[in-house]
């Protein structure tokens, strides 16, 4: 059920690229408390972003879910963050992110919805 797509100006290679995602599907997994066999993560790299009118590092983030509540987006937050400048070195500041609590209804999969 979480979906978590990152979008970011820094070129990344197809190693780097994989084990982000790897990284990021178990630590979504255990920080919402869901079953690492509904994550499904996205990362974009090299792509055409500007943040505060200049080019250095930047991210903009969506994390998608069902029953994500509003208490969890401020932790949340800081682990994104922390978690892109650990592994990428944006800089907190640079980063954006939207929360989306989904709906079980507007949610589709395996023909079905949730």
């Amino acid at each position: 059920m979480p979906y978590f797509r990152v979008e970011t100006n820094i070129e990344l290679d197809r190693s780097k690229i994989d084990n982000l995602l790897s990284l990021a599907s178990q630590k979504l997994a255990q920080e919402l408390g869901k079953p690492e066999r509904y994550v499904m993560v996205q990362l974009k790299s090299g792509e055409a972003l500007m943040f505060d009118g200049n080019k250095e590092p930047a991210a903009y983030v969506e994390l998608k879910s069902i029953g994500l509540p509003e208490t969890q987006t401020q932790p949340l937050a800081q682990s994104i963050c922390g978690f892109l400048q650990q592994e990428l070195g944006i800089p907190p500041d640079r980063v954006y992110i939207e929360f989306i609590d989904i709906p079980r209804k507007f949610w589709g999969w395996n023909n079905s919805t949730f």
